[in-house]
């Protein structure tokens, strides 16, 4: 019988626990994928705390990787014993099986690892549309990339240097600033003991930042409306502090007609033609060498919630992939 991890309550990592579940078969339009990694990602620290509350009891996880065990009726495209990858909108990943509709799978490429696409589609995808539609990078410009030694950081990091602009990090340490120079980013910020408003004008000469990628949240987000000049953005995508708080409108006007956006993959890749498009540029920029996929720390899929820990502790560098 496969096994998951489930939560029956909210909490902290105690409430995950590794339970056998019924054996699932594929419907009409779905494919059964045997898993052989998984990727982990804050928005399942989200879920499991109840910050993005579901009906319980619940599975955990957004993105994964495998091979198709099995196809339901009207599936084309993708045949059993094909490698495919997915980034999902409902939990569920922790699993050693998943079924998934066939129109939300793509093809893992020849020479991309099962544990390498479990670390990027979620990730990568969400890198993807911030650096290339929510604020299209440009070159030239000044972005600021927060917990840029983390898993979508080191990633946007990475492409935006590719895309010709000035990357500064901000990460929470020196050995993560190391890091993050490694992997794209021009200059390192630690949170804590620079002052990042202060330095991003320094760096900028007194200019400020383009854009600024923010997925720390509620400890961050004044600091990063000040890293911007006038008509900057600033693309607020995560809750690693806690949510922000309410904001009153003329806060952007008053820094200079700043514009702010909360986006959300999915939205971003609704249509199977964007997915895939999505995908294939994401594939491509690994496969030239443009962007490494940095797998820092994995764990068994039993220990997920110690990897949970690390996480939320912030000891954890690049992606982390839980294997089944």
């Amino acid at each position: 019988m496969p096994h998951a991890i489930r939560i029956h309550a909210h909490g902290g990592p105690e409430v995950l626990r590794w339970e056998p579940v019924v054996a699932a078969q594929p419907g009409r339009g779905e494919v059964l994928i045997r898993q052989t990694a998984i990727g982990l990602n804050f928005i399942d620290v989200y879920e499991r705390t109840g910050l993005y509350a579901g009906a319980l009891p619940s599975g955990l996880g957004r993105e994964g990787a495998g091979v198709v065990e099995a196809v339901g009726p009207r599936v084309s495209g993708v045949a059993v014993g094909d490698r495919v990858a997915y980034a999902s909108a409902t939990p569920g990943a922790y699993a050693q099986e998943r079924v998934m509709p066939a129109d939300r799978v793509v093809k893992i490429p020849e020479g991309v690892s099962d544990r390498l696409a479990a670390a990027a589609m979620l990730k990568g995808l969400t890198a993807r549309f911030l650096v290339r539609q929510t604020h299209r990078v440009r070159k030239g410009e000044t972005v600021v990339v927060h917990a840029a030694a983390g898993g979508v950081g080191l990633i946007v990091a990475q492409w935006a240097h590719h895309l010709g602009a000035t990357v500064i990090g901000v990460v929470g340490s020196d050995a993560k600033a190391a890091v993050a120079l490694q992997h794209g980013c021009h200059h390192a910020l630690v949170l804590g003991r620079d002052d990042l408003a202060a330095r991003v004008r320094e760096l900028t000469g007194g200019l400020g930042a383009h854009v600024v990628y923010d997925s720390i949240g509620k400890d961050t987000f004044f600091a990063s409306l000040d890293c911007l000049r006038p008509l900057g953005m600033v693309v607020t995508y995560g809750n690693a502090s806690g949510p922000v708080p309410p904001v009153a409108p003329l806060e952007l006007a008053k820094r200079g007609s700043l514009f702010l956006t909360r986006p959300i993959l999915f939205h971003y890749i609704a249509r199977r033609a964007d997915l895939e498009r999505a995908a294939r540029e994401l594939f491509e920029v690994i496969g030239q060498g443009v962007v490494r996929i940095e797998i820092g720390q994995s764990y068994a899929l039993q220990d997920v919630a110690q990897a949970h820990r690390d996480l939320e502790a912030r000891r954890t560098i690049g992606s982390t992939v839980l294997i089944p």
